[in-house]
């Protein structure tokens, strides 16, 4: 007997617990079906999920849900990124172990999680800090290692002396350690790197190949690799001792280069300071040591430099060039070293005015000359090259060609292809992470462990203080090691891996999470991948995105897997957003701590209006648990669906989810209201209100799929099923319309299924209907019930809207110019003028044309 109230909670856990003892979402190769692979990046374990959790996971939830109702085969796992800094934070804070700080929060957000009825196959299930899993990560680097593409060199970090540790950028705080306070400086250590830059042609052109992705995503990766084409050129120093090379994309410049910009970390920048000029030199390097790189290049960041002492010779002018150390040049771009041409570079320009160096103009405008000394700006418009010997009177951009010729002829410099890319560096001073399977022997070097002694353990019984560096370094146990192959006693690398190498190929092992020789099973690889709908956050577009498919070439080129690309479609869903209220006193208020528009705390005016992220510090979040218990799964999801499109933000608002959880009641009534019509069959109703139920219930069909499948805008899918609700609830006669009732409360039990599947699953089975609304399929509309009995023309007279008149949707256009022409409203507007015209667009509109 159906309850006459709706009641989330019974029945979200009814069929949670009904699906988990079928394995209802469990996923197998089939041949039969086709795939279809949908996949939310994992998240980290926090402890909890947030709102974002439940917007992003609902979202891929209705697309595998959806593609199932299609008949496709769908894998739709989940997993942890659960290595990282926050757990050794908060074990620092806690007083815990990060192991047992990350264990216990993937059980609290894996219950969490299921409270939403997520259709996941949890069969599939791991977390990165499994050694069944990172015993494979270890293996790629051996391979890696072995065909040049993981290798080891000297880098700068964030080095705090203090704690003796290495920061990452976002633990630096106003230049010091967010720790301790003590102030943060560079520091050059041995790194491991993975040579990503082999595959940065593969890496920009494949970006053309991706239609499925957003433009915005492309041009950010396009942008991060920056390929640019141009030469290398050498200058000599004075003394011709020393070659300084710099790449430009300017070689039409290079007649004006008139002083030389190294970085100070420059390998060179000590070797030519020349002794008058050390401790200046000196004192230079140590304050930029301090500064953010990314402030130092910003427009905006005062341009600083000194002298070197030392003169280089520009090749092709043969100008004496000072060297000089400049705080906006960058070691990890180009060459370290720019060659300055201040009439056409602004900043050259500003630097160059700054420390009173000479100045020359080598492009002019077209038709006019240009005054080094008259000039307030550089010019960087093209134009007609000057004092350039030979190449005089030449557009710049046919001078690129005929220069770049010319210094190779002449053994100045080379043709060359530059990249903004980098190699990654993966290395870590940090315990929580995949150790780094390398052991260093005074007499064979670095050496790879064994793949037979593969996993390298992250030992787990470690002091972790936080302090002194990664406490690997301390414990013997995992250090004190033999060599591979001399046997000598010998030392285990203690650095562990960046943790983007974990995500950036946990989808693949999705596919094949319990095989035990290898990464991957190729076969199961090969069925599942790529994945044809990953969805995550924009602000991993450069960054595990760039790395993802870097690592799904190297699988590739490791035989593991056939697949180039790693995701097919990528959807990034917007972020949630709430109202924030701060005090000028007390600063961010959670909402109890507000009293009539003012601090609880000190009775100050409260700040508000401002809707920003969810964000703990700025205590505007929402608990998923409360909403959950207070309104229900179904709602929670549907709120998150239904508010906005899932690439636009989502503001929070109460009154929408008070809503959203009505007209779930509504629903529910509507069923139960209409209960005792469900074994009437559906066909043979006649009357006119029926024919009407019916042609919305198939437009209703046609809308949804069209906008699930075309564009996931499930907000206005959402909205058409609303307005067939309505269309029920509307219905007179409904002695007359039965059958046209139940086929419409079926096909929104069914539509929404995909939203609601708990609320969708009791009313299926409530309806008298045998099995999960799952196996049912997804409805077909009929095109011919979907056609409109009449239509609505608009009429103009003149191109004015003058009136509206109904026709039959079969009338002929000779038809609709008959009754156009005796609708009272339409005669008042032609009575004494002559009709011209008659333009008849059918379905739309009239146009009569007078005079």
């Amino acid at each position: 007997m159906m309850e006459e109230s709706y009641s989330p909670a019974q029945i979200e856990q009814k069929w949670q617990q009904r699906w988990d003892e079928t394995a209802q979402y469990k996923a197998e190769p089939r041949d039969d079906r086709e795939k279809y692979y949908v996949l939310e990046m994992f998240p980290y374990p926090s402890g909890r999920i947030h709102m974002g959790h439940v917007r992003n996971y609902s979202i891929g939830d209705v697309v595998a849900r959806f593609k199932r109702l299609q008949g496709f085969n769908v894998l739709h796992p989940m997993g942890w990124d659960a290595f990282g800094m926050p757990a050794e934070n908060a074990a620092i804070q806690h007083g815990t172990h990060p192991a047992k700080w990350t264990i216990e929060n993937i059980a609290n957000m894996r219950k969490q999680l299921k409270k939403m009825g997520l259709s996941y196959d949890w069969e599939r299930e791991f977390a990165t800090c499994d050694a069944d899993y990172y015993r494979w990560e270890q293996l790629m680097f051996l391979q890696m290692f072995d065909k040049g593409l993981a290798y080891k060199k000297s880098s700068s970090v964030n080095w705090c002396e203090s704690c003796q540790t290495v920061l990452a950028n976002e633990q630096v705080e106003d230049e010091c350690c967010w720790r301790c306070g003590t102030e943060v400086s560079d520091k050059e250590l041995d790194q491991w790197f993975f040579k990503i830059t082999a595959y940065a042609d593969e890496l920009l052109e494949d970006t053309y190949n991706l239609p499925g992705w957003p433009e915005s995503v492309l041009t950010m990766q396009r942008n991060w690799i920056g390929r640019s084409t141009g030469c290398e050129i050498n200058f000599k120093t004075e003394d011709g001792a020393e070659t300084i090379s710099v790449f430009t994309t300017r070689q039409d410049t290079v007649f004006g280069a008139t002083f030389m910009s190294l970085a100070p970390e420059h390998p060179l920048a000590q070797k030519l300071t020349t002794a008058e000029q050390k401790e200046d030199v000196d004192g230079f390097i140590a304050k930029v040591k301090k500064q953010d790189k990314k402030k130092r290049t910003s427009e905006d960041f005062e341009k600083e430099g000194v002298f070197t002492g030392t003169y280089c010779i520009n090749p092709v002018s043969g100008c004496k060039m000072p060297i000089y150390l400049a705080n906006f040049v960058l070691m990890d771009y180009g060459t370290g070293a720019v060659m300055a041409v201040p009439t056409h570079d602004q900043r050259d320009f500003d630097f160059a005015r700054k420390y009173d160096i000479p100045m020359v103009v080598v492009v002019s405008p077209e038709g006019e000359e240009l005054n080094a000394e008259d000039m307030s700006e550089a010019w960087t418009a093209p134009g007609v090259m000057v004092n350039s010997a030979q190449f005089n009177g030449l557009d710049n951009e046919s001078a690129k060609e005929k220069i770049a010729d010319y210094l190779e002829e002449q053994g100045f410099g080379t043709k060359s292809i530059n990249y903004r890319l980098r190699d990654w560096g993966v290395s870590r001073q940090r315990y929580w992470g995949t150790p780094i399977p390398i052991v260093y022997c005074d007499s064979c070097g670095p050496v790879p462990v064994k793949a037979e002694d593969l996993p390298v353990v992250l030992p787990r019984d470690v002091e972790f203080k936080g302090e002194g560096g990664s406490p690997l370094a301390q414990h013997a146990a995992f250090y004190e090691t033999t060599c591979p192959k001399c046997g000598a006693p010998a030392r285990r690398e203690t650095d562990t891996f960046d943790t983007f190498v974990e995500s950036s190929w946990y989808f693949a092992r999705y596919a094949c999470p319990h095989t035990e020789e290898a990464p991957l099973n190729r076969d199961e690889a090969n069925y599942w991948l790529p994945v044809d709908q990953y969805i995550g956050g924009v602000e991993h577009a450069v960054m595990h995105l760039l790395y993802a498919r870097f690592f799904t070439k190297v699988m590739r080129d490791l035989g593991l897997l056939d697949i180039s690309e790693p995701f097919t479609n990528l959807l990034t869903q917007g972020m949630v957003c709430k109202e924030t209220q701060s005090c000028p006193e007390h600063g961010w208020l959670y909402p109890e701590e507000v009293q009539d528009g003012r601090c609880s705390k000190c009775g100050s005016e409260v700040i508000g209006g401002r809707t920003e992220k969810m964000s703990k510090s700025k205590k505007n979040v929402v608990d998923p648990d409360h909403l959950i218990a207070t309104y229900g799964a179904d709602t929670a999801r549907l709120f998150s669906l239904f508010a906005a499109p899932p690439e636009k933000d989502l503001e929070w608002n109460e009154q929408s989810v008070e809503g959203c959880y009505r007209f779930l009641n509504r629903v529910w009534r509507a069923v139960y209201e209409n209960s005792d019509i469900f074994s009437r069959p559906i066909a043979g109703d006649s009357a006119p209100e029926a024919r009407t139920l019916r042609r919305k219930t198939h437009q209703t069909i046609s809308k949804v799929t069209r906008d699930i499948e075309g564009s996931f805008h499930f907000n206005t899918a959402i909205a058409a099923v609303m307005e067939l609700v309505n269309s029920v609830y509307a219905v007179k006669d409904k002695a007359a319309c039965c059958g046209a009732i139940r086929e419409a409360l079926e096909t929104t039990v069914r539509l929404l299924a995909p939203f609601v599947p708990h609320i969708c699953e009791e009313l299926w089975s409530i309806m008298g209907q045998n099995g999960s609304i799952d196996a049912i399929g997804w409805p077909e509309a009929d095109v011919e019930l979907m056609q409109e009995d009449e239509k609505l023309i608009v009429v103009q007279i003149n191109g004015k809207v003058r009136a509206r008149i109904t026709v039959p949707a079969s009338a002929s256009n000779a038809d609709v110019e008959e009754q156009t022409l005796a609708d009272d409203q339409v005669k008042r507007f032609t009575a004494d003028k002559t009709i011209r015209k008659i333009i008849v667009v059918p379905g739309k509109l009239v146009n009569v044309v007078v005079a």
